[in-house]
């Protein structure tokens, strides 16, 4: 599978590492708005004038969309009209009607949409996904979201960064969503939420950088999340799952699991997740895991790891998270 990268942004090396490494799929080349940044990030590869390039391009089977969100309806249309497969870094669009709307386009041009959520792809988060689909672990009761990042104010000074007008929003959408993700994905859906979303002293920019929220989900199941970018010098993002048989707690790329008998279990390797002051301080694997099944679901003609509607229904709940911070009311969470 031959893949073209839109955007030369602070993700982009990553994937360009991915690429490199990922089994079966090779990076064509990059397209920016700016030529000297994507010359640096394809050295001796292709380097796209515009879209119509990527989109004439007859060797290209998918696009890897790594710009910011603002924009990426005029970006998807173009590539999905031509053909050309969508795998898109979260998030889809700023609301989670902009993400329905990036969905709709890309089934009406009968491509295949999947979405950057690397949380998945770790070896602990998919020990915890098939521990939960076993059937072992009973009815879940409690789920514990916890986001403890920081970023410094040079982070947020960067233009657009931080604004509704071109990310959607603050921690939530472009910190959390990835914990969100993975947490809906082991928990099931939620049905309603009340939250508290606010900016700290710590930041000077529009969105929020402090949220905390309690759930109630589809299931039956309670639970709170509490995500900040405030909270130096920053910790790894968790996630608790407390069922009737056992406790899951899912940090740093481990997963410790808690038998009620009094059994423990830990499976996979600590690693560094970017919740620090560097952004970047993480490996590329995930990424790499990201690609590959990509690529192995066009060939294999099913669904990618992550999908279209698994990111609405992130940005579903976030979106009623912000309306609730803003009704000051428990909001009902519509995927």
């Amino acid at each position: 599978m031959t893949a073209a990268l839109i955007g030369a942004g602070m993700v982009a090396r990553t994937h360009v590492a991915a690429c490199a490494d990922a089994r079966g799929v090779r990076l064509k080349g990059v397209m920016s708005r700016t030529r000297a940044r994507a010359e640096a990030l394809a050295p001796g590869g292709a380097v796209y004038a515009d879209l119509d390039a990527v989109a004439a391009d007859p060797e290209v089977d998918f696009a890897i969309i790594v710009t910011p969100p603002d924009a990426r309806a005029d970006i998807v249309a173009p590539l999905a009209a031509a053909g050309k497969h969508i795998l898109l870094e979260k998030p889809l669009g700023r609301t989670a009607e902009e993400a329905r709307a990036i969905c709709k386009l890309c089934e009406d041009a009968g491509v295949m949409l999947g979405v950057v959520f690397q949380h998945r792809m770790r070896a602990a988060s998919r020990k915890a996904a098939k521990l939960v689909a076993g059937g072992s672990l009973g009815a879940l009761g409690l789920v514990e979201i916890a986001v403890p990042w920081w970023r410094d104010q040079g982070y947020y000074d960067e233009p657009g960064r931080g604004t509704y007008a071109r990310d959607g929003g603050g921690v939530l959408i472009s910190q959390a969503i990835h914990t969100i993700d993975l947490a809906l994905s082991l928990a099931g859906p939620v049905a309603r939420t009340r939250a508290m979303a606010t900016t700290t002293r710590f930041h000077a920019m529009e969105a929020e950088d402090f949220v905390t929220a309690g759930v109630e989900f589809a299931n039956g199941a309670v639970g709170s999340l509490v995500a900040s970018t405030a909270s130096y010098p920053g910790g790894a993002e968790t996630i608790t799952l407390h069922f009737d048989a056992a406790s899951l707690r899912l940090a740093s790329g481990q997963l410790h699991v808690h038998w009620r008998d009094g059994r423990e279990e830990t499976h996979g390797e600590e690693a560094g997740t970017g919740g620090g002051a560097d952004p970047m301080a993480f490996t590329h694997a995930w990424h790499q895991s990201v690609i590959e099944d990509f690529a192995d679901a066009l060939r294999e003609g099913r669904a990618p790891a992550a999908t279209g509607a698994d990111a609405v229904a992130a940005q579903a709940l976030i979106d009623a998270m912000i309306r609730s911070s803003k009704s000051g009311a428990p909001e009902e969470v519509t995927p």
